[in-house]
Formats: C-alpha cells, sequence, structure tokens
C-alpha cells in the first residue's frame, strides 16, 4: 500500500502542477477575448480591421488547453459536477467505495479507450501538419496532439484516486481522500 500511495502521491503532484500552470492559460484567453469583442465594435464605427480569425482561433485554443489539460487536477480536487442524490446521502465509507469503483470502472477505462480512438486521429492531423481552412487561421495539430497527455492525466488521477479510496477503506488514510482538503462532496 505504501508503494501505491507513493505513486498516488506523485501523480497527484503532476496534475497539480499542471494545473497551476494551465490555469495561468486564463489570463491571456480573457485578453484577447477581451481585445476581439472591442476590436469587433471598433472595426464597425472606425472602418478598420482589428479583430481576425487568428485572435478568435487563438481564444478558443486556449480554452481547449485549459479544458483539456486541467481534467486531471479538477478530478483532483473534485470539481466535477455530480448529479447522484444517493451519493450525498451516503457515509463517508460508502461515498469511498462509489469513489474507488467510479474511478476504476469507469475513469480509468474512459480515458484510456478515448487515448487509444484518439491515437489515430492525432497521428493523422500531425502527419498532414493540419491547420484551419479559414483565412488567418492556425494549425490544429498541436491542439490535437494536446488530447493525448490529456487522457493520460484523466487516466492516472482516475487510478490516484482508487488508490486513496481503497487506501481509506483499509484504514491507512484517516480521512476521504475527497474530504481532505476541505472539499465536500
Amino acid at each position: 500500500m505504501k508503494a501505491l500511495l507513493f505513486a498516488s502521491r506523485l501523480i497527484d503532484s503532476l496534475n497539480e502542477w499542471v494545473g497551476r500552470v494551465v490555469l495561468w492559460l486564463v489570463v491571456p484567453m480573457i485578453a484577447i477575448g477581451a481585445y476581439n469583442a472591442i476590436g469587433r465594435s471598433l472595426d464597425k464605427s472606425i472602418g478598420t480591421r482589428l479583430a481576425s480569425n487568428t485572435y478568435f482561433e487563438l481564444q478558443w485554443y486556449l480554452f481547449s488547453l485549459i479544458f483539456l489539460l486541467m481534467v486531471g487536477y479538477v478530478l483532483k480536487h473534485n470539481g466535477h459536477i455530480r448529479v447522484d442524490v444517493v451519493y450525498a446521502r451516503l457515509g463517508a465509507r460508502g461515498r469511498a467505495w462509489v469513489n474507488m469503483l467510479g474511478s476504476i470502472l469507469f475513469v480509468v477505462p474512459f480515458a484510456l479507450i478515448l487515448f487509444y480512438v484518439s491515437l489515430p486521429l492525432v497521428a493523422f492531423s500531425v502527419q498532414v501538419r493540419e491547420a484551419s481552412l479559414d483565412a488567418g487561421g492556425l494549425p490544429r495539430w498541436p491542439l490535437k496532439l494536446m488530447m493525448l497527455p490529456a487522457f493520460i492525466l484523466l487516466a492516472l488521477q482516475g487510478f490516484s484516486e482508487f488508490v486513496k479510496n481503497l487506501a481509506y477503506l483499509r484504514g491507512v488514510l484517516p480521512q476521504l481522500p475527497s474530504e481532505a482538503e476541505g472539499e465536500v462532496a
């Protein structure tokens, strides 16, 4: 169990680091979005072209990177939406069972299947150096390439959540992992 918890801490640290780095992409994404909105308004009034497809796509790409690369971080912090009325009524051990089984039966296989299914799509995109067809558009292959680490980060975090909930159920961890940092489900 010690080795699994060590691996879990490494995975948690990795997703925490990635999440904190990627979180900073929100700042340029918002700045570019504001520039695009102001530019489109000024385009009409002063007759110049300040906004462009390049900036619009860059904003979209940053949002996509945030969405893709933050998925493990959000899982680590128990930030995914729950629509389970039964889960909220369970005790800590019941929630640990649901978290553990959900991680190993759904999250990890889902992430690995998405990784596997995405491989040919990503490989083709990289091979042909896929780019946007819009005027001033950006290359799309680097963004599609980011799907692979995103699914790996999600699978790893799913495994980490499994380990932490198993450790709680075995009495190795004193507190339910999702509640350890003040995160209540």
